[in-house]
């Protein structure tokens, strides 16, 4: 059982789309330092988890689009046998490029 099972839509709206997008990034940065697939796995999970709630949680239907395309990479990310951190890290980064808040974060979290 994943650590976000128990949330909920409602309480998932009470955030704005900048701290969804943040929260989704901080699992992905948790994730950058796990080497065994066992723990890369439960991170996707999470990742996955919390993504699916944003989709269901978005208004616009351009941003829903992108946010699923960014949800398969993340998809084969957990698919893999061994963990991939180049992989993973480009997936980062192109989730902070989603709003202007987040794409601010990045000097923080890729170094």
């Amino acid at each position: 059982m994943s650590q976000h099972d128990s949330l909920t839509l409602e309480r998932w709206l009470q955030f704005d789309r900048d701290q969804q997008l943040l929260m989704i990034a901080n699992e992905m940065h948790r994730g950058t330092k796990l080497r065994r697939p066992e723990g890369a796995r439960r991170c996707y999970e999470r990742v996955l988890r919390l993504t699916d709630l944003t989709v269901q949680a978005a208004e616009r239907a351009t941003f829903r689009r992108e946010l699923l395309r960014w949800r398969d990479l993340v998809a084969e990310l957990w698919l893999r046998d061994e963990p991939d951190r180049q992989r993973h890290l480009e997936a980062l980064r192109c989730l902070l490029l989603f709003s202007p808040e987040t794409a601010r974060q990045r000097p923080w979290i890729l170094r």
